[in-house]
């Protein structure tokens, strides 16, 4: 029996100003799937996600297809109850100001704090409490996010794109920012919810970001998706040094990759 469909790109293109940055796109992807989009930087990784969590849309044409969980189109606000999304950006001014429970409960209305007009309720705290626990940082709860380290930092993110319950998280270069020691923390992490069932769709140009449990890799180069496939027939020192133009060594140990 085949899972229910999150996302079905067909022919898409989308423009940027009046640059056209994506082209022809197709990608297809289950609900529950774990992938890792790769490419280097400029290959058009984040008009992608945007394009995903429609902050744009595709340039309209006979042949173009833009389907979400089997939808056209989305209000951003009802979105994010189905799809979590972790930026590659730690948090800004006004989120630092806050305790890492507020952090989360904010998610809630995709503010950056809870506003004097904004109302809290109990069930959206205890939601924001059991997001914390999954994620293993209750101890965050009341301790201020501009005085937690950069990987207590995006551990508080993860948990605001949690709050909803989502099938699906998406995250965006998630370690940039992170020491060696936060990096290992967060790809437990992440392998803790992918063996939850959490879909996972994660977007890198670093290898080692790629935990074992995402079976699949998209490639991605000058805003054209070049190869979609098993990880194991794609992460290859021809097809990794073609894709970003190095001469590299690669190394596995332990269902990760590494390159010299």
């Amino acid at each position: 029996m085949s899972r229910e469909e999150f996302l079905h790109l067909e022919h898409v293109n989308v423009a940027r100003g009046d640059n056209v940055v994506l082209h022809d796109v197709a990608l297809r992807v289950a609900v529950g799937e774990h992938i890792a989009i790769l490419g280097p930087n400029g290959c058009g990784k984040s008009t992608l996600i945007k394009a995903i969590t429609c902050e744009c849309y595709p340039l309209v044409e006979p042949q173009t297809v833009k389907l979400i969980y089997g939808r056209e189109r989305w209000d951003v606000n009802a979105l994010r109850k189905h799809l979590g999304v972790v930026n590659a950006d730690l948090p800004g001014r006004q989120t630092r100001k806050c305790t890492g429970l507020e952090a989360v409960v904010s998610g809630f209305f995709s503010s950056s704090a809870i506003w004097p007009n904004l109302h809290a309720t109990d069930h959206m705290r205890t939601a924001a409490q059991e997001a914390l626990r999954r994620l293993e940082a209750t101890h965050l709860e009341s301790k201020i996010v501009g005085e937690m380290s950069a990987g207590e930092q995006r551990r508080v993110m993860i948990g605001r794109a949690l709050v909803h319950q989502p099938q699906m998280l998406l995250l965006d270069e998630p370690s940039n920012a992170l020491d060696l020691f936060a990096q290992h923390e967060l790809r437990d992490t992440l392998r803790r919810l992918a063996r939850e069932g959490i879909g996972l769709i994660m977007v890198t140009h670093h290898l080692p970001d790629i935990i074992p449990e995402i079976a699949r890799v998209v490639m991605m180069r000058d805003g054209r998706i070049v190869a979609d496939g098993a990880k194991a027939e794609l992460l290859t020192v021809a097809r990794l040094g073609s894709l970003f133009g190095v001469q590299l060594e690669l190394h596995q140990r332990d269902g990760y990759y590494h390159v010299a």
